[in-house]
């Protein structure tokens, strides 16, 4: 047996089968692999070889073992092998030259569509679809799973429970969802900040969970998936729920919102985020210094991303996070406004409609009626204060921010387009609405809109007119 092990040891690193490891160390011939095969075909459900080997030919099932072992390790090695190690600065690199192409192709496009050249549009339409190819292969060479990072959480839930004395139980699920890089290791720090806010604020002492009818143990739950192009992050708890009420009251007495305003849920429970709100009771190292949410907002604002949150009092919280796969290249929605252009991320547009004659005028801003339902709109030349386009014909994109839906005007739709996101430098950081700028193929500039920014914005004057 001695002997056999150490010949299965010394052999190289082909990918080899487990009968052709056995014969080629000598324990079976060919004959007596081709009966095993033979009788493996035979057997339904078929039986592993090795089973068959060590039962018809009397071989030790060490030998069988070290064999498989063998077997694992060879393809394992090779599938180490298939893999290249690439500084993340040299991605950051092909990420822009791929940017940098897509703007050229969308020159080339515009260019031919001048030009009544069926040879040219053919030929480009064939360099767009190869150009669309490599954008996609070089965005997922930079994807990673988020797996890594949600395991560095299991100390952070034990550490932070046992400060408070709590039981809690860290459930991940998910992990395998991929996403851009750079938002794995920005995304970090939120989610610290809505863990710890769960364990402290969330989840009851095993007293006070026994006592409610729950079990000694609470539940927390990390979770990750794709939907609709996007990412989909929660936090979730089997704690003691968000008290709506008391968040309202709160937001009164610091004089956020006032009596007269009326908030949906979701509205209210957005207030939690408002810098230097809080409701904590007492004042710890973990709660009550009104810090910590408002800055999760800011940092997932930066990501383009969204959080809303689902609650039941008494059962439990759910931090729902929403965010584009990458942050490098995406698939806009291109409009107009005046003389200016902007880009609409597509992920945002539920559809345009062409714009009635609406109460408000053409720059105004209004409810109009959608499928039996108010739609409040606005028109974007008011957004930004410029002077809408001389036009007796208008259209109108229907955007969607988790349960709300509001409506944009646009002077012009001019379609589909691939943008490369631009920063828009310290000098321009913060403007309302505008997430970043990209360069159009004819060479123009065109903003990006940050859709939840806007969202807030047209929500924000028409409760502002109700209350008037």
């Amino acid at each position: 047996l001695a002997d056999y092990l150490a010949l299965i040891a010394s052999l190289p690193e082909d990918d080899l089968k487990l009968g052709e490891i056995l014969v080629r160390i000598g324990a079976l011939t060919e004959q007596e692999l081709a009966q095993c095969l033979s009788q493996q075909s035979q057997n339904q459900p078929s039986e592993p070889l090795g089973k068959l080997a060590i039962e018809q030919h009397k071989l030790p099932p060490e030998l069988v073992e070290a064999s498989l072992a063998k077997q694992a390790q060879t393809r394992k090695n090779q599938r180490q092998h298939t893999f290249l190690r690439v500084s993340a600065d040299k991605m950051d690199s092909l990420i822009s030259q791929v940017g940098e192409l897509v703007i050229s192709a969308a020159g080339a496009e515009i260019l031919s569509a001048k030009r009544d050249d069926p040879e040219l549009r053919e030929m480009l339409e064939g360099l767009h679809h190869q150009v669309e190819l490599i954008r996609e292969t070089a965005l997922q060479l930079r994807m990673v799973e988020i797996n890594e990072t949600f395991n560095r959480f299991n100390r952070i839930v034990r550490e932070t429970s046992s400060t408070l004395h709590k039981d809690i139980k860290l459930h991940v699920s998910g992990g395998d969802t991929e996403l851009d890089k750079n938002l794995v290791s920005k995304l970090y720090d939120p989610l610290v900040h809505l863990v710890r806010n769960a364990i402290d604020h969330g989840i009851e002492t095993p007293a006070e969970r026994e006592a409610a009818g729950k079990q000694g143990q609470g539940a927390l739950t990390l979770s990750a998936k794709h939907a609709s192009g996007m990412i989909v992050i929660e936090v979730r708890d089997d704690g003691r729920g968000i008290d709506a009420q008391r968040i309202r009251e709160k937001a009164i007495n610091q004089g956020l919102i006032s009596e007269q305003d009326e908030l949906s849920e979701q509205d209210t429970y957005q207030l939690i985020f408002h810098p230097g709100f809080s409701t904590a009771q007492q004042v710890s190292d973990l709660s009550g210094r009104g810090v910590g949410l408002d800055s999760v907002k800011r940092d997932l604002e930066q990501l383009r991303g969204t959080i809303e949150i689902e609650s039941t009092l008494g059962e439990g919280s759910c931090f729902r996070i929403k965010m584009p796969l990458t942050l490098a290249i995406i698939e806009g929605f291109l409009v107009g406004a005046g003389d200016q252009k902007y880009v609409i991320p597509v992920e945002w547009v539920d559809e345009c409609i062409e714009t009635p004659a609406l109460e408000g005028g053409k720059n105004g801003a209004g409810y109009m009626e959608l499928r039996g339902a108010p739609l409040p709109y606005i028109a974007l030349s008011e957004v930004f204060d410029i002077a809408a386009a001389d036009t007796d014909r208008r259209s109108m994109v229907v955007i969607s921010d988790m349960d709300a839906s509001v409506g944009i005007i646009v002077d012009v739709l001019h379609g589909e387009t691939q943008s490369v996101i631009k920063p828009m430098g310290p000098m321009f950081e913060g403007i309302m609405g505008i997430a970043g700028s990209t360069i159009l193929g004819s060479g123009e500039v065109a903003l990006t809109l940050d859709v939840p920014d806007l969202i807030r914005l047209i929500k924000q004057r028409h409760r502002a007119t109700r209350a008037a």
